[in-house]
């Protein structure tokens, strides 16, 4: 669906200068100057202005089934979607056989998400003409969504076998070498792509990938950096340039280009994601809170920033707040018993230590019995236990686990308002250090707090 997006304005321009070149409209009318210009504005992805120039040509002209189809163009490029599919039904109600009308309501159909409708269509445009390049390459990329790499590479060897320099079917079968682990088919062809099409973005932002995944961070900076002169618009060049310039290192580079990515589709997940990381990790936890609300909203699945905004509430003492963001983690993830445990010692922090009791009777009933989850949720519930815990702290060989019991010992006799004892547990996990702990993480932010983090 990315390669679709991404050339709109080209499609449109081609076949502007088609029809042009063939000269198919009425002589003496202004068409061909009007035309002209409005393939200036779609190159530019002035789409607006371009539907508008367009409208002025006179009705008569406008209602020929190829103009008629270049203003499906455009509509499809404003996302108007249900305008282009009513125009483009028309065209093919009084000419089934019309392909290029058939690959408009198609287009329509992936930019609504319907890709089985997309399937059947592109499968019609090829029981009429079975060389379509438009339709092999179609029916590729969505094999490829669907990671049926085998079904992808024969679309797009088709497509290549007919047409060797046709560029939609080039990108695509070089994804495909790159998923089949053959970065040096894929670089051949993402390079013989970018050799035939120097204003296209797409195979530099393909190649910039390969370069990623292989490690050459400049080089995939390189072209993410020509890729976004010729596409500065495009949500995904964004997304993954600040991508590579965290690995470099290039951190604060890498927010602004993330901004400009959430400036672009506030509705983009993945920005939100590396950015709420960035801020957290440099301290900006208003920011990264902003951020992990907005993943919540966007993808209510994505428990992490559940967690993430969690620990900032835990931080700044909201403890009722960070209990409800721990839940929502754990109604998505009800395996990781973890955020039932934090919702529980923020539960009894920010009110009394009975007030989790139901809901720990819950969580116990689907908790595998003596495992080392089981006695801290038990321990939870009954407010009692922590002796039997300490000694199976004692026995515990893996570090992880035992990292965990400790934690959560310290935070249950925290609540019980036993400081001391808490705070001897909790110096006992910093020196596991263990530091892509979620535990460990708030156990370092506990002590910094009381003033504990050097000792």
């Amino acid at each position: 669906m990315g390669i679709e997006i991404g050339h709109k304005a080209f499609k449109l321009f081609v076949l502007l200068v088609f029809l042009l070149g063939a000269g198919v409209f009425p002589a003496g009318e202004d068409t061909d100057a009007i035309l002209a210009e409005v393939s200036n504005l779609a190159s530019r992805r002035e789409y607006r202005a371009a539907l508008e120039l367009f409208d002025t040509i006179s009705g008569s002209v406008l209602q020929t089934p190829d103009l008629q189809l270049m203003r499906v163009s455009l509509l499809n490029a404003m996302g108007r979607y249900a305008d282009a599919r009513a125009i483009a039904s028309g065209i093919i109600a009084s000419d089934p056989k019309n392909t290029d009308a058939l690959l408009a309501l198609a287009l329509s159909a992936s930019m609504e998400g319907k890709e089985r409708e997309q399937r059947t269509l592109l499968d019609r445009v090829l029981s009429i003409d079975a060389k379509n390049l438009e339709a092999l390459t179609g029916l590729g990329y969505i094999a490829l969504r669907a990671q049926s790499l085998r079904v992808a590479a024969g679309h797009f060897d088709k497509a290549l076998a007919i047409d060797g320099d046709y560029r939609e079917a080039l990108v695509g079968r070089a994804i495909v070498y790159r998923y089949d682990r053959d970065p040096r088919k894929s670089e051949q062809l993402l390079n013989k792509a970018v050799r035939l099409n120097p204003q296209w973005a797409e195979p530099l932002h393909e190649r910039a990938r390969l370069y990623k995944g292989a490690g050459f961070l400049k080089d995939a900076l390189n072209d993410l950096d020509a890729a976004k002169k010729l596409e500065p618009d495009n949500y995904w060049i964004c997304v993954d340039r600040a991508a590579v310039l965290i690995e470099l290192n290039r951190k604060p580079e890498a927010l602004e280009e993330l901004d400009n990515a959430v400036t672009l589709d506030p509705n983009g997940f993945l920005a939100y994601v590396y950015r709420a990381g960035l801020r957290d990790e440099a301290g900006d936890y208003q920011g990264a809170q902003q951020d992990y609300t907005a993943i919540m909203k966007i993808k209510p699945d994505y428990y992490f920033a559940a967690e993430g905004l969690g620990i900032i509430k835990m931080k700044d003492k909201q403890y009722n707040e960070a209990r409800d963001a721990f839940l929502a983690a754990y109604k998505q993830a009800p395996k990781e018993f973890r955020y039932a445990m934090l919702a529980a010692v923020n539960w009894m922090k920010g009110g009394r230590v009975n007030d989790p009791k139901q809901f720990l009777a819950q969580v116990l009933r689907t908790v595998p019995r003596d495992t080392p989850d089981w006695y801290i949720l038990r321990l939870y519930h009954d407010l009692s236990g922590d002796g039997e815990l300490a000694e199976k702290i004692n026995r515990e060989q893996n570090l992880d686990t035992k990292l965990k019991m400790l934690f959560y010992i310290a935070q249950y006799y925290d609540a019980r308002g036993n400081t001391a004892l808490a705070n001897k547990y909790f110096l006992e996990v910093k020196d596991m250090n263990r530091p892509y702990n979620i535990e460990w993480k708030i156990n370092e932010m506990i002590l910094k707090e009381r003033g504990l983090d050097n000792l």
